[in-house]
């Protein structure tokens, strides 16, 4: 039966993205099906997987049309969230497309793909 697994990003560098998306999100990297072209992160917890990592030769989309949202509760936890994330080789991304009042902020990772700090005490965004 088809089920959902779990999303996949593609990278240019296997290895720096598994560093960061592993200290980005308390992830730990799997030996299953690891290669120098993939990498499985898991919980820490031993909860099963919860990201791909995929060398990829395409170039970053600046408008994806899918992408992560990583959640906190408050402004406060999004504004410590967002400068660990920087800390960890993050970049704030130059977005021309916030609403008024939005609730997420958006960051690239060390590859330049997009990914949202959404704040849910103001969610949802509008526009």
């Amino acid at each position: 039966m088809l089920r959902l697994g779990f999303p996949v990003i593609g990278v240019s560098d296997v290895d720096r993205a598994a560093t960061f998306w592993s200290a980005a999100l308390h992830l730990v990297v799997a030996e299953e099906w690891a290669s120098d072209r993939w990498r499985t992160l898991e919980h820490a917890d031993g909860s099963g997987h919860a990201l791909g990592l995929m060398h990829s030769e395409s170039p970053v989309e600046p408008y994806p049309r899918v992408h992560l949202d990583l959640l906190v509760d408050t402004t406060a936890e999004q504004t410590a969230e967002v400068a660990r994330l920087l800390g960890l080789g993050a970049t704030e991304v130059d977005w021309d497309r916030y609403p008024a009042e939005p609730d997420f902020v958006v960051l690239a990772d060390p590859d330049g793909n997009r990914f949202c700090v959404v704040d849910l005490s103001k969610a949802p965004s509008s526009g």
